[in-house]
């Protein structure tokens, strides 16, 4: 997967105001860390960092963050662990960026993407998207967006369980292989069909019974 690059420089500045001033000079306040990094303070266009994440179909990016700090510049690689954004004016105000290792496996989780028109659906039957995405390990450089699944084949009564996914290669599903993730369901029309003939059973049993009790009673 393409690193996109970011550029991030560190700042000293903190709290609502400073973060306030850098919003409205057009930046992002963020804080970049890692396993045995203290935390960095730092702050990247907010043009660039959108770019970014409008431009990527998943959450599980890889950016190439390019870290200026005491008059020196270092690249890192990273992931967006967390983003705050305001839901009023649908504006990001806060990143927090996770330093990767490239030969090391990470622990994600990543999208179900079904494609096609299932046979069962095309009879009737509706598809149920029990689970959609799976946790997975894998080395950053192995990690997609989504897995894409065809359940064209899937016929009324059938399920998808993780196990029946071919996932990418260098991928591991860290699931039960049992867990489902769709099914086609009987169309509700036949539930109800089946649920009267369950109710008319019942009630001609009930009356049955009635009946044979009036029998004892009378003899």
């Amino acid at each position: 997967m393409a690193q996109p690059v970011l550029a991030a420089r560190e700042r000293h500045e903190s709290g609502k105001g400073a973060a306030r001033k850098l919003r409205q000079q057009g930046q992002i306040p963020a804080v970049f860390y890692g396993p045995g990094l203290e935390p960095m303070k730092v702050a990247v266009a907010y043009s660039d960092f959108e770019r970014i994440v409008k431009g990527t179909s998943g959450e599980n990016v890889i950016i190439a963050l390019e870290v200026e700090s005491q008059g020196k510049s270092q690249t890192r690689s990273v992931m967006l662990k967390e983003l705050q954004s305001d839901p009023v004016h649908e504006k990001y105000l806060h990143a927090d960026f996770y330093e990767i290792s490239m030969d090391k496996e990470i622990t994600v989780n990543v999208a179900i993407q079904l494609n096609g028109t299932p046979i069962g659906v095309t009879n009737g039957g509706i598809l149920e998207n029990v689970r959609r995405e799976v946790s997975v390990s894998c080395l950053p450089d192995k990690l997609t967006n989504a897995i894409d699944v065809d359940i064209s084949d899937m016929d009324i009564g059938d399920a998808l369980h993780i196990e029946d996914i071919q996932l990418p290669e260098g991928m591991r599903a860290l699931e039960d292989g049992h867990l489902t993730i769709a099914v086609i369901a009987a169309p509700a029309v036949e539930k109800e069909e089946v649920e009267e003939e369950i109710e008319e059973g019942e009630e001609v049993a009930a009356e049955s019974e009635e009946t044979s009790a009036e029998e004892s009673a009378e003899e």
